[in-house]
C-alpha cells in the first residue's frame, strides 16, 4: 500500500487541507498508517499533478491562504482499483522485538525499560481509541452504529487498532513478568 491510497482514504471524509490530513492521520488513520506532515504535503502536490486529488486555494485574513484538497473522479477510481487488489500480510518491523530477542546478551534492565515505555505508550493509544470509539458512536450501542452509519471504514480500522494495541499491553506486561521473574535473587 502507498501512502497515496491512506491518503484518499483520509479524502472520503471529504475536503480537507494539509493540516486536516494530518490530524486526521493523526487520529484515525494512525491506527494503521503512519506519515509525517511534511509527507503528506509532498504526496498531495504529486497526487495532484497526476489528477487524482484537485486542490482550491481559500484565501484567509492575517493567515497564509490555505489549499483544500478533494478527490477528482480520476482519484476514486483509483481507491477503487486500489480496493480490488489483493492485500498483503503485514509483517512486524520492531526494533523493540529485536532487544527482546537479544536480552540474553544485553543490559536487561535497558531492554525491560524500553518495554515500559511501550507499555506506557499503548496504553495510551488505547485511551486515545477509546476516546474515539465514544465520539464515533455518539451515544449509540456498536451494532446500531454499524447499521446506520454513513461509513463505516473508519470505525473498522478503529477497532483493529483498538485491539492491536491492546494486545500490545498484553505482551508487554507479560515479557515485563518473564524479564523481571528471569533477573530476580532465587
Amino acid at each position: 500500500m502507498a501512502l497515496r491510497d491512506a491518503v484518499m482514504a483520509a479524502l472520503l471524509g471529504g475536503e480537507a487541507s494539509g493540516y486536516d490530513l494530518a490530524k486526521v492521520f493523526d487520529a484515525s488513520v494512525a491506527n494503521f498508517w503512519l506519515a509525517t506532515p511534511q509527507q503528506l504535503y509532498r504526496e498531495l502536490d504529486r497526487m495532484e499533478a497526476d489528477g487524482l486529488v484537485r486542490a482550491r486555494v481559500v484565501e484567509q485574513e492575517r493567515r497564509p491562504n490555505k489549499r483544500l484538497f478533494s478527490l477528482t473522479e480520476a482519484g476514486l477510481e483509483a481507491l477503487h482499483r486500489f480496493t480490488t487488489e489483493p492485500a498483503r500480510p503485514g509483517v512486524i518491523r520492531d526494533d523493540l522485538l529485536v532487544k527482546v530477542a537479544a536480552v540474553d546478551a544485553g543490559d536487561s534492565a535497558a531492554v525491560q525499560e524500553a518495554i515500559r515505555e511501550r507499555l506506557t505508550w499503548a496504553e495510551a493509544k488505547v485511551a486515545f481509541y477509546e476516546r474515539q470509539r465514544t465520539r464515533l458512536l455518539d451515544g449509540r450501542f456498536e451494532d446500531e452504529f454499524l447499521a446506520e452509519a454513513e461509513r463505516v471504514g473508519p470505525y473498522l480500522t478503529l477497532m483493529r487498532g483498538l485491539s492491536f494495541e491492546r494486545e500490545n499491553v498484553r505482551w508487554c506486561e507479560r515479557a515485563l513478568t518473564v524479564l523481571e521473574r528471569r533477573v530476580a535473587p532465587r
